[in-house]
C-alpha cells in the first residue's frame, strides 16, 4: 500500500522514493504491507534529477 502512495504522489520519475520515504517514517514497514486506517505518512520533497545537458556534435 505504501509503494502505491509513494507512486501516485512522486511518480516513476524519482529513482529511491520509496526508500526516502521508509527512511522519513521510522517504523512505518513494521506496521504491515497493508496500512492501518488513519496512519500518518510523512512524504518529503524528493529534489527531482535534472536532465543531462545534450551537447549537438554537428549543427
Amino acid at each position: 500500500m505504501l509503494d502505491e502512495i509513494v507512486w501516485r504522489h512522486y511518480g516513476n520519475r524519482i529513482a529511491g522514493a520509496l526508500e526516502t520515504v521508509l527512511q522519513a517514517n521510522q517504523g512505518i514497514a513494521g506496521l504491515g504491507p497493508v496500512l492501518p486506517v488513519n496512519t500518518r505518512i510523512q512524504l518529503p520533497v524528493i529534489e527531482t534529477p535534472k536532465e543531462a545537458e545534450t551537447v549537438s556534435l554537428w549543427d
